[in-house]
C-alpha cells in the first residue's frame, strides 16, 4: 500500500484542484457572492476528491494485479530465452505432464500430444526467417512452435503451412496453472530504474523547452479566458519550472 499513496494522492488532488478552479470560474461568471463561490467550490472539490479516491483506488488495485502478472510473465519468458535448450525442454515437459497432457522426449525432441513441440524463445518476436528454417527442417511433418512472440510475417507463414504456435501468454498460463514455474529464474529480479536515474530523466535540460512553451501558451490563454487565474498560476509555474530545469537540470 505504501507504493499506492503518492500516485493516488497526486491524482485525487489534481482532480479536486481542477474542480475547485472550474467551479470558482463558473460561479464568478454568474456573479455569485464571494462567500458562496468559495464555499460551493470547496464543497464540490471535496466531493470530487472523495469520488475520485474510490474510483482510482479500485482501478489501481486492478492495474497492480495485472502489472504483477506481467512482471512474472516477463521474468519467465526472459528465463526461457536465456536458459539452455535441454533445460527449457525439461521445464516444458514437467509443465505439460502436470497439466495432464501426454508428453515425452524422443530423439532429442519434445513430443506433446503426439506432435513435436519446438521451443525457440528469443528476446525479440520470432522472425519469418527462423520460422522458415524450422519448416525446412521438418518438411511435411507437423510440429508446434513454442516462442515468446511471433512477428506478423512469421505468423502468416506458419498459418499458410497449417502449423501452430504457442506464444508467451499461453506458456505463462501453462506454468502458472500447473505450479511448475522454475524456482530460480535467470535474471529473476528485473532491475528497476533507481530514483536518481528517474530524476535525471524528469529534470533533463531538454525538458525545459516543452515546459516553457506550455507556460507561454497558458499565459496567452489567460488574456482571453473568463477566469484567467488558473492560466496565470499554471503558466507561471511552468515558466519558472522551465527556468529552474534550464539552470540546474541535468545535461542530456
Amino acid at each position: 500500500m505504501r507504493k499506492l499513496y503518492p500516485p493516488l494522492i497526486f491524482d485525487v488532488l489534481f482532480y479536486a484542484t481542477a474542480a475547485w478552479f472550474l467551479s470558482v470560474g463558473i460561479l464568478r461568471y454568474f456573479r455569485a457572492a464571494t462567500w458562496v463561490v468559495f464555499l460551493s467550490a470547496t464543497l464540490i472539490a471535496l466531493a470530487v476528491l472523495g469520488v475520485s479516491f474510490v474510483i482510482i483506488l479500485h482501478g489501481h488495485r486492478k492495474r497492480t494485479l495485472s502489472r504483477a502478472e506481467r512482471e512474472k510473465r516477463e521474468k519467465l519468458l526472459l528465463h526461457l530465452a536465456l536458459e539452455k535448450e535441454e533445460n527449457v525442454k525439461a521445464s516444458l515437459l514437467r509443465a505439460y505432464l502436470a497439466d495432464g497432457k501426454e508428453a515425452k522426449t524422443e530423439d532429442d525432441l519434445l513430443i506433446v500430444e503426439g506432435e513435436p513441440l519446438v521451443p525457440i524463445f528469443t528476446m525479440q518476436p520470432l522472425s519469418a526467417d527462423t520460422a522458415a528454417s524450422v519448416l525446412k527442417s521438418f518438411g511435411t511433418s507437423t510440429f508446434v512452435l513454442a516462442c515468446n512472440a511471433l512477428t506478423m510475417e512469421a505468423e502468416k507463414l506458419l498459418s499458410s503451412f497449417g502449423r501452430k504456435a504457442v506464444t508467451g501468454d499461453e506458456i505463462f498460463s501453462l506454468f502458472e496453472r500447473t505450479g511448475t514455474t522454475p524456482e530460480k529464474l535467470i535474471c529473476g529480479e528485473i532491475p528497476r530504474p533507481k530514483f536518481k536515474a528517474r530524476m535525471r530523466r524528469v529534470f533533463s535540460k531538454k525538458n525545459a523547452r516543452p515546459f516553457f512553451t506550455g507556460g507561454i501558451l497558458l499565459l496567452i490563454m489567460s488574456l482571453f479566458a473568463i477566469f484567467p487565474l488558473y492560466y496565470l498560476i499554471s503558466g507561471s509555474i511552468l515558466l519558472l519550472l522551465s527556468v529552474f530545469i534550464r539552470m540546474l537540470g541535468y545535461a542530456s
